[in-house]
């Protein structure tokens, strides 16, 4: 994977990207302290309201940003969103109602719905055609492990500064990795050689554009598809498992975290050995494999002691990026260049929306079945594989050209 970083423009976008998701990091640890704070035992309410601000505002705009990543320089809008963003948590440490929180959480997440699918899109675009694959499970792998070692960092700085003044170590992360950006040579734009007018209507047109290719080439809709499959075993997992190890297996927080670092590990070790892999496998089958062992994890899992359930989790985990990842790559592989903004846009917006779908679904599933809401999870999961499976179209290649 690390040969990308011979291409210094991709050396220092990962930078810069590595440095903003450990200010993301900063971001939810901190929230999560000062939520505490002003809400006390209802601060799960203000979180799970924080959250779905921040999914909705992926599913409405992300559509929106893949257009404008494929019409205006990119480099501008990494660096405006980078420098909002630091503006907006630089806010955050004087929050004295939950109604702020919210506003500036949505704030904060509308401009990283148009960062994340112009991010994508330009790894392909300054990589070329023989190292974006590394180059994007390289990014990966990343955004796994500071998932994983990112609240470890937050807390200990929170712990050092105080719960409010992290978010001013937050806003200092998205300066620095927006000048990073902003030092990059030369523009990051396409040049479409469809020559097509402007036009009213055409913006519309465009953000509908990016659902059509999304859904209409066969392989993108088969790992979109497959990332429901994989939402619904994944939204068990974040929302039940704290629950199943603190009230069926009683044990303490600690635990918890051995669990859900189980998964992460999962996931940062898919990221690294489909790095290693490569072209050497079918994506679509890299997406089977993981979508077919995330769910299998599930069915087991009520059954599980808290080794069992880490080793079940660490294969979830494993599961959930083997999906994931090749959707990236196969968006890169089968969408031209000048269109892949908005097909990255559109299914970084569906991508979210299955969310919004399994996260009720599991939530329903704990409060209702306490005891077998993994196993369900998982049986329904299996299920939705099978039809996926029934209903996949042939998958033919698509050559893409590459900018020189």
């Amino acid at each position: 994977m690390f040969r990308s970083f011979r291409n210094p423009v991709f050396a220092r976008l990962y930078a810069a990207q590595s440095i903003s998701l450990l200010g993301d990091a900063l971001t939810w640890v901190g929230l999560a302290l000062v939520a505490f704070e002003l809400a006390g035992e209802q601060s799960a309410v203000v979180l799970s309201t924080a959250l779905t601000l921040r999914v909705t505002a992926f599913v409405l705009l992300a559509p929106l940003a893949g257009v404008i990543a494929d019409r205006l320089d990119r480099k501008v809008i990494m660096v405006v969103t980078h420098l909002a963003r630091m503006a907006i948590v630089g806010l955050l440490p004087f929050v004295t109602q939950t109604w702020q929180i919210y506003i500036l959480i949505l704030g904060l997440n509308i401009f990283n719905a148009f960062f994340t699918p112009t991010y994508q899109a330009t790894i392909p675009l300054v990589t070329g055609k023989d190292d974006y694959p590394q180059a994007i499970a390289l990014s990966s792998t990343t955004y796994q492990l500071l998932g994983v070692i990112g609240p470890g960092i937050a807390g200990g700085i929170a712990a050092f500064t105080g719960a409010r003044q992290v978010f001013f170590w937050d806003a200092g992360s998205f300066l620095v990795a927006g000048v990073l950006i902003l030092t990059l040579p030369g523009q990051l734009k396409v040049e479409s050689r469809q020559g097509l007018p402007s036009q009213k209507g055409r913006t519309w047109q465009d953000i509908k554009s990016g659902t059509t290719q999304l859904f209409a080439d066969s392989a993108l809709r088969y790992g979109l598809l497959m990332q429901l499959v994989s939402s619904i075993a994944g939204a068990e997992i974040l929302i039940n498992t704290v629950g199943y190890v603190q009230g069926t297996l009683k044990l303490g927080n600690v635990s918890y975290g051995w669990v859900m670092a189980a998964f992460g590990t999962g996931a940062t070790l898919a990221s690294v050995a489909i790095g290693m892999v490569g072209n050497k496998l079918p994506r679509t089958t890299l997406v089977l494999w993981g979508g077919l062992l995330i769910t299998l994890a599930l069915l087991p899992a009520n059954a599980a002691n808290l080794w069992v359930l880490m080793a079940l989790w660490l294969l979830a985990g494993v599961g959930q990026n083997c999906v994931n990842l090749p959707m990236q790559t196969l968006i890169a592989d089968r969408i031209s260049t000048e269109m892949q903004g908005r097909v990255y846009g559109a299914h970084f917006a569906w991508s979210h929306f299955w969310w919004l779908i399994s996260y009720p679904l599991a939530g329903w599933l704990g409060g209702n079945f306490p005891s077998v809401e993994f196993f369900y999870g998982g049986l329904i999961g299996l299920f939705l594989l099978l039809i996926v499976q029934l209903t996949k179209s042939e998958i033919t290649p698509v050559p893409v050209k590459f900018p020189d």
